[in-house]
């Protein structure tokens, strides 16, 4: 178990602060989110204790120097086993999710129940009031309510990704998935009109989680997603990283499903208004960032740069690397790449024979880099995305366009709301081809639709900037939950 300096209690003559418990799922794309919700609620009076996975902590540990996580008198970690076999100490990768949910469910469930008494135990830390515990993590929900804690759920989605896990056990229902055989992943079936989800008209099959394209009823991932998101309805409340006037229809649909919603994005806006140095050199990249790459975009004009990354666990083929390699090269373009070392799946990323060489001077690559810092940089014209939610709320919020090449999980949901309903991006397909990486770079970059959306993106990055200002839908959402946290 590891863990920072403990914390004094108050004196005896004032309440204690209230303790919030956070534990996100041992995934990047978890982390980054629930970190800085941990930061605004330490920022509002809140003790802290923040909940990584063995595995994980060491990353941090590894990545950001053994001092980072030390030091805080109300701001601690601790670490508990994810029941996955032992892993090289030598790799540095994300785990499989599939195995990481089963395993988590299973074994970690003992080892948060430990911790929950242990730090309602310790005299030196005032008591748990509160968990919130990520979405796909609900046994750390269950064991809450067992010892009688107040428990949210925070899901680090969209709003609209998570409307469509909540509708998975009707999709099943109604026959819709699993499919009946593979030729209805590329026979039409997919495109598909659901128009029954609440707040979300003109839906395909193709646009909800990518769990449904399945032919296997028991699929892990397709019972594990839908079963996850029928917890938030026992949770007491429900977290979500989005603004309401991004996703108002949704959440509008949302507030007659659960009583106690706060949507309180984006997030990294409110951790980076907090004044305070130590809080701001905790870091939640599980990489070691490159930061060259900054001092390359500051030699860049302005909205010239392609920006490059696929997020933490997307992977491809080497034939789909080579064709997004020789795109970027043939559109031109200069272009910052972060490629991680397993972004190829079952081998070592490696980039075509004469790439570098071709490309050199205009194009740059890096293992990891501190994305929030490239995306608000001015050099920045496009994003080629793989259209995660913090990557694409990230966008959004800094004016960043995008070219959307969805994985799996809700990104297909992302994609589709960014390029339908938002205006703000366009789709690459999925079978990509170096003509239309080429194509597409220069139309978002040279084109009348990369004008315009470049001007509608704009737009959205004016109400993020909005609804976190005093008095915003955010800013009132956040106080609420603070407000309702402090008072349970």
């Amino acid at each position: 178990m590891a863990s920072s300096s403990s914390s004094s209690c108050s004196s005896s003559s004032s309440p204690p602060k209230p303790h919030a418990v956070l534990i996100p799922q041992p995934a990047q794309g978890h982390i980054t989110p629930m970190l800085q919700l941990a930061k605004v609620l330490h920022s509002k009076g809140f003790h802290i204790t923040f909940v990584n996975s063995e595995y994980n902590h060491k990353r941090f540990l590894k990545s950001r120097g053994s001092n980072s996580l030390q030091g805080f008198h109300d701001f601690h970690f601790e670490a508990i086993p994810d029941g996955l076999p032992p892993s090289d100490d030598h790799q540095d990768v994300t785990q499989d999710i599939a195995q990481l949910c089963i395993s988590t469910t299973k074994h970690s469930l003992a080892p948060f129940r430990d911790l929950l008494l242990k730090l309602n135990s310790n005299h030196d830390a005032p008591p748990v009031t509160c968990v919130v515990a990520d979405g796909v993590m609900s046994f750390a929900q269950r064991v809450a309510q067992n010892l009688g804690i107040l428990s949210l759920v925070f899901w680090t989605t969209s709003a609209c990704g998570f409307m469509g896990y909540l509708h998975f056990a009707e999709l099943i229902s109604k026959g819709f998935t699993p499919l009946k055989d593979e030729s209805y992943l590329s026979n039409g079936y997919l495109e598909t009109s659901i128009g029954w989800i609440p707040g979300m008209k003109d839906m395909r099959l193709k646009d909800f989680p990518s769990f449904i394209r399945t032919t296997n009823r028991d699929d892990i991932m397709l019972n594990f997603d839908g079963g996850e998101a029928q917890n938030a309805y026992k949770a007491w409340g429900v977290i979500i990283n989005t603004y309401y006037e991004l996703e108002k229809d949704v959440i509008d649909a949302m507030k007659l499903m659960f009583p106690h919603l706060y949507t309180i994005g984006p997030l990294f806006r409110f951790a980076s208004q907090i004044d305070d140095e130590k809080m701001k050199s905790i870091g939640s990249n599980l990489w070691k960032e490159d930061t060259t790459c900054i001092d390359w975009l500051d030699k860049q004009k302005v909205g010239s740069v392609v920006y490059v990354n696929f997020g933490s666990i997307t992977v491809m083929t080497k034939e789909q690397l080579g064709e997004f390699a020789w795109g970027l090269a043939n559109s031109k373009h200069p272009f910052l790449w972060v490629i991680r070392p397993d972004l190829v799946a079952g081998e070592k990323a490696m980039l075509p024979e004469g790439f570098i060489e071709e490309t050199k001077g205009r194009g740059v690559m890096a293992s990891w880099c501190p994305q929030e810092q490239v995306l608000s940089h001015p050099s920045l014209g496009v994003f080629l995305t793989h259209s995660g939610w913090n990557s694409t709320l990230e966008s959004i919020c800094n004016g960043v366009p995008m070219i959307c090449w969805p994985f799996f999980a809700e990104q297909p949901t992302n994609c589709r709301y960014v390029c339908r309903e938002w205006g703000v991006g366009i789709e690459i397909d999925g079978n990509v081809r170096r003509d239309e990486v080429e194509e597409l770079v220069r139309e978002m970059m040279e084109g009348e639709k990369g004008k315009e959306m470049r001007l509608k993106v704009k737009e959205w990055k004016e109400k993020s900037e909005d609804t976190v200002k005093y008095g915003g839908s955010s800013y009132e959402s956040i106080n609420k939950l603070v407000n309702d946290l402090m008072i349970n």
